[in-house]
């Protein structure tokens, strides 16, 4: 399908059930593959992303088994040493996949090289080959320098195992040294340089490597310290949660729609930081209710504008941009230069398309301030090859608005059915 057709909406409310979340999907299939023992994964995402690691992993010789038709596997571990020591992997657009296999292949004794779409190999990862080249990786770059493709060869760790990251960039890099330090068998410090974003990813990796028996100990966020002798070993069976970012669509519709809206698969016990999107909608007036295991979401008096900083969120904070149409004022996105290096470069894509429904924006380096019109436009949405970028501008059409979107099969990334699900709680005029 080139194109979907999303008729006027004046309404929503019903119940959404969470599609297993993709951050949590890959580093716990990772995770699974890397430890000692056979891992029950219930509920994983089924994703284009996920798809990705599943095969690479397959490929790297770790035995996968899906049981019968459900969204649970069974993975062997490997013991922290992959039987196949040659691969060619190819890892298309998932950014969770590339960053962590890089990281924990660079600190094991074979010969990889790893590859993706084009806009992978747009995607910076220098930084993350620098830190591993302090702890002995063996990396060329096969492109441009401080991109991929990459090639991989045997390690030659050192025995002084202390590494220096930048934080400003992407905390996948983070994500997959912590991943990846237990491989060395040794002690590991790792400093970050300058401001760590997202910081609630970095937690959920933290939380993981304590669930498969590895702790990791820091000072705030500029230190981190693994101890030296410790082993991934399976928990048995591990959930999935829900995924944070998708609900942050069906709360603003809830929001934007009426409501209620009761997003199913994430709540107040939940380990992810998007979460915390739900406290931005209650900032610009929505009303939230919190459970164990869901979130619900209603409209309020009327939506405001609000200014903040959306470092800790940035994947749910798009789906802010488009809930400013619908808000009194100018709302501002602050601390989103991370957007630039995503999928896509995610400012100015939200800039081009917001502007296109009838907004007034001002797009800086890291942020983004949206004057919301006083009536929105019918527009065809360009989507980027960016999943987000087609799930936020559905949005649109509860304005009473037809909205089309081009490639609406980009949300196979992370959530296939998502147009089904909006469907389904939504009503046309």
């Amino acid at each position: 399908m080139e194109f979907l057709d999303l008729p006027p909406l004046t309404q929503a409310h019903g119940t959404v059930q969470l599609p297993g979340s993709k951050s949590i999907s890959n580093r716990i299939l990772l995770l699974s593959a890397l430890a000692v023992g056979t891992t029950r994964v219930n509920h994983l995402l089924d994703s284009d992303d996920t798809r990705v690691m599943l095969a690479a992993l397959t490929e790297l010789g770790v035995p996968v088994t899906r049981l019968g038709d459900s969204r649970d596997y069974r993975i062997i571990g490997v013991a922290g040493q992959f039987p196949q020591h040659s691969a060619d992997l190819f890892l298309g657009n998932a950014g969770t996949a590339f960053r962590s296999l890089t990281a924990a292949l660079a600190l094991l004794h074979g010969d990889y090289k790893l590859s993706g779409v084009a806009r992978m190999h747009e995607r910076p990862i220098g930084d993350l080959v620098d830190a591993l080249r302090q702890l002995g990786a063996q990396i060329a770059y096969l492109g441009e320098e401080g991109f991929p493709p990459l090639k991989i060869l045997p390690s030659v760790l050192n025995e002084h195992a202390e590494v220096t990251v930048r934080g400003n960039v992407s905390s996948q890099f983070l994500t997959g040294l912590l991943l990846a330090a237990p491989l060395t068998g040794r002690a590991v410090s790792i400093r970050v340089e300058g401001e760590l974003i997202s910081k609630p990813y970095v937690e959920i990796t933290l939380n993981l490597m304590r669930r498969f028996g590895v702790t990791v100990s820091r000072d705030g966020w500029e230190r981190f310290e693994i101890a030296g002798g410790q082993v991934y070993q399976s928990p048995g069976s591990v959930e999935v949660e829900g995924d944070a970012s998708s609900a942050s669509y069906f709360l603003a519709a809830g929001a934007i729609g009426g409501g209620p809206v009761r997003v199913e698969g994430v709540g107040r016990t939940s380990i992810q930081g998007d979460v915390r999107f739900a406290e931005a909608l209650e900032q610009m007036g929505a009303n939230i209710v919190y459970e164990d295991n869901a979130i619900i979401a209603s409209a309020g008096s009327g939506l405001r504008g609000i200014d903040a900083d959306f470092n800790h969120i940035p994947d749910a904070a798009m789906t802010i941009a488009v809930v400013a149409l619908f808000a009194e004022g100018r709302t501002t996105l602050r601390n989103i230069a991370s957007w630039r290096v995503k999928e896509t470069d995610r400012i100015h894509a939200m800039a081009t398309e917001l502007r296109k429904v009838g907004a007034v924006i001002e797009e800086g380096a890291d942020y983004l301030r949206i004057t919301p019109p006083a009536q929105l436009h019918a527009a065809t949405i360009d989507t980027y090859d960016d999943h987000r970028m087609a799930m936020c501008f559905s949005l649109v059409a509860l304005g009473g608005v037809m909205v089309r979107i081009n490639d609406p099969q980009c949300v196979n990334k992370t959530f296939p059915d998502y147009f089904a699900a909006f469907a389904a709680i939504t009503q046309p005029t």
